[in-house]
């Protein structure tokens, strides 16, 4: 299986080279023919009855766009060049920003999405592993099978999961900051991209405030998901976080609350308890789909991170 291309709006040399060589019908018709299967130079000329000057010029176009490969293979009369096609497909991503360069971390701690510590789950939800389904859909009993330790998506419309960290270092050590980040969105039937939730995060049983998610998305696949899940069903999430400071609680950068590691007394603890709820009462009962490390577009678990900046 060749690899797919996707490109950034920051790699505008290489949108360039291969727009350019896109442009043009014969090439077009060109890396159609090998696409099927390689052939040489001269191949390509008889076939679409050109010069061997005119097709050696296209192949070069297609061969610096890095289309295409061209190697040279011995023949009857001399050395000849072997065309073949080296990608799947090309996609340019226009809302890609390069990630914002954040101090270094003292201490990481990974949590897969199937290690919760306790939950309280209603349909719709489940769970899925890398390469096969949990158990039966909107079956509560899965979660409490030991199956679930290898979940990489978990989904519920209502309910909460908790996971407990460890606060070993956060004891030992100077930390001024503490992050956790985690791919998360929305709940709906199939998917929607319009589909609000609301979900509140409480750290140690003290609730910090409600991350707002705004879809269930499944517009397009998730980048690391696998060839086996739905295309109808959910995709992707956001990367959301979480951050308890020594002046505030911060969602995604923006603050929610005057709760501090300080008056928390989270020093104090002996672990850290992370906890995302669906509430009954909710403004948008949207529930929440949690994305492990080889589903939706992030190739991370649920991460603490801690820092001194």
């Amino acid at each position: 299986m060749k690899p797919d291309l996707t490109l950034h709006m920051d790699d505008r040399d290489k949108i360039v080279d291969i727009c350019k060589a896109l442009s043009s019908p014969i090439r077009l018709d060109i890396l159609h023919y090998l696409a099927d299967k390689p052939a040489i130079i001269s191949d390509v000329a008889t076939k679409f009855d050109i010069p061997l000057s005119s097709a050696a010029l296209y192949i070069k176009v297609l061969e610096n766009a890095g289309l295409i490969s061209v190697q040279p293979i011995p023949g009857s009369k001399g050395s000849q060049k072997l065309c073949g096609v080296l990608i799947n497909s090309v996609a340019i991503d226009m809302f890609y920003r390069p990630p914002v360069e954040q101090p270094t971390y003292l201490h990481r701690e990974s949590m897969p999405v199937g290690c919760y510590f306790d939950f309280d789950v209603r349909p719709s939800c489940g769970m899925v592993s890398e390469s096969q389904d949990l158990g039966f859909e909107d079956n509560i009993g899965i979660f409490t099978k030991p199956s679930r330790f290898n979940a990489q998506l978990i989904w519920l419309s209502t309910g909460y999961l908790e996971y407990r960290f460890s606060n070993l270092f956060l004891k030992q050590n100077d930390v001024n900051r503490i992050r956790f980040s985690f791919e998360i969105c929305s709940e709906a039937l199939g998917y929607n991209n319009d589909w609000p939730s609301d979900v509140t995060i409480s750290i140690n049983n003290r609730e910090l405030g409600i991350l707002h998610l705004t879809g269930d998305y499944g517009d397009r696949r998730g980048k690391l998901n696998p060839e086996w899940w739905n295309p109808y069903s959910t995709q992707y999430g956001l990367l959301r976080t979480v951050e308890i400071t020594n002046d505030g609680t911060y969602f995604d950068g923006n603050k929610v609350s005057n709760q501090t590691i300080s008056s928390m007394s989270l020093k104090d603890c002996d672990y850290l308890r992370l906890k995302l709820e669906v509430k009954e009462d909710a403004k948008y009962k949207g529930g929440f789909n949690l994305f492990g490390s080889k589903f939706g577009d992030y190739q991370q678990d649920i991460l603490m991170e801690l820092y001194h900046d």
